[in-house]
């Protein structure tokens, strides 16, 4: 089973990797963020906003709640919107996480797909699950962001270990597993 450290390490890893991507995001003009690009969710900014939809959808099935509207990427002329919004969802995923007990990863959640098809599975394979997701979907921002001529960045969870292990060295803390 996963620990409570190890679902906050997966989604701690998770915003850091989506920062990046959205700061590498916001170094193209509005016109490239919006190119449809014949992805599967169009180009950088459809992407985006489903990785962004997705974590929301997650969360709020974790809390035993219904699913929330599906997300609509025009919400987000630019980059600065997506990641201002982005960001509120991160910190309501990180003080939902505070709360949950230490076992909280062998929880059994209860929720349905968008077409209402009942599930229910361990909380931490719902974790892994969404960080996955969001990780495959990142690969296929940074295609597009190379196909766009952005310098790409590296979302590679041993640099954000690297990064932390530093961190945490910098601070005389131990680095948070």
């Amino acid at each position: 089973m996963l620990a409570k450290d190890d679902l906050s390490r997966l989604l701690r890893y998770t915003v850091w990797a989506n920062h990046r991507l959205l700061r590498a995001a916001a170094t193209m003009g509005v016109e490239d963020f919006k190119r449809d690009l014949g992805g599967s969710h169009g180009g950088v900014r459809g992407t985006l906003a489903h990785m962004m939809w997705a974590e929301h959808v997650w969360l709020e099935r974790w809390k035993g709640l219904p699913n929330p509207p599906r997300g609509d990427e025009s919400q987000f002329p630019t980059v600065i919107e997506l990641r201002d919004r982005w960001a509120g969802l991160d910190e309501h995923r990180q003080a939902w996480l505070e709360g949950l007990p230490a076992e909280a990863g062998a929880t059994v959640i209860h929720y349905r797909t968008m077409d209402g098809t009942a599930y229910q599975s361990p909380l931490e394979r719902l974790v892994q699950h969404a960080a996955n997701h969001s990780t495959y979907h990142r690969g296929q921002v940074l295609s597009f962001l190379r196909q766009l001529g952005v310098k790409p960045v590296s979302t590679d969870m041993l640099v954000w270990d690297r990064e932390e292990d530093a961190r945490a060295l910098r601070e005389g803390t131990p680095h948070r597993t």
